[in-house]
């Protein structure tokens, strides 16, 4: 049975100031982590729109289906992130390609929906959480629709998905064999414990070997950060929408 992704409306929040000509508008979408909802990050745009930072931008929040397995919200099967004993990578836990991709899916038919309002996918933005990172990246990666398009991606306190799957997905999807230039926000805590350091290292490298241009690639950490986001995080994401989606009118 599928997911029901829609079981949860997704909680919109329109532009406090949008301009005329909704193609000189921008949207976020913003996908939450493991057991989390889509309301439970509201207070995100809210501080944003409070502070009158980017009035021009709309936000979307979705929420994930209820995983019967996981017994929590999910956009995917979790799986230990540790790595496998030293000599045994047959040890390493396996990822949920499946569920994955169906989770790619759904989050084109987000961005379907807000290309035919009229806003064009080089005005939105992509981004998640923990395992809404995993997603966002994943498919600012493989979309055959939006990989490469988008205006950009944010990967907080997360990692990359199946790396070894990724570059024959892009084939797949006739996507060129190098990723090229395409904005990446990425921020991780420097006392998160539920994202191994092992595993944003291999991130990083990842992107780089998949062809992310490293002028187009933003990558911070904040020392003494654990698995939450924090005020030094959120000025330097507001630094950064302010170069990849800039106001129009």
């Amino acid at each position: 049975m599928a997911p029901a992704y829609d079981a949860i409306p997704v909680l919109h929040k329109p532009a406090i100031s949008p301009p005329s000509d909704p193609a000189h508008g921008a949207a976020l979408v913003f996908l939450h982590g493991l057991g989390d909802t889509g309301q439970g990050w509201e207070d995100i745009p809210n501080q944003f729109q409070r502070a009158s930072k980017h009035p021009h931008l709309s936000w979307h929040l979705p929420t994930a289906p209820e995983n019967r397995d996981a017994m929590q919200t999910a956009w995917y099967m979790p799986t230990s992130l540790s790595p496998p004993p030293a000599g045994r990578p047959e040890l390493a836990d396996e990822e949920d390609v499946d569920g994955l991709l169906a989770t790619v899916a759904y989050v084109e038919s987000l961005l379907d929906s807000l290309t035919s309002k009229g806003v064009p996918p080089e005005r939105i933005v992509l981004a998640g959480f923990s395992q809404g990172c995993a997603v966002s990246l994943l498919t600012s990666l493989i979309s055959r629709k939006y990989a490469g398009k988008l205006a950009g991606t944010v990967g907080l306190m997360g990692y990359l998905p199946i790396p070894e799957e990724i570059q024959g997905l892009r084939a797949k999807n006739e996507l060129p064999a190098t990723v090229g230039a395409i904005p990446v926000f990425l921020a991780r805590g420097g006392a998160d414990r539920l994202i191994p350091g092992s595993k944003w290292r291999e991130t990083v490298a990842g992107l780089k070997k998949l062809g992310v241009d490293e002028g187009t690639l933003e990558i911070n950490e904040y020392e003494g950060l654990g698995h939450l986001v924090n005020g030094p995080l959120l000025k330097d994401l507001d630094a950064w929408l302010e170069k990849v989606v800039p106001r129009l009118e």
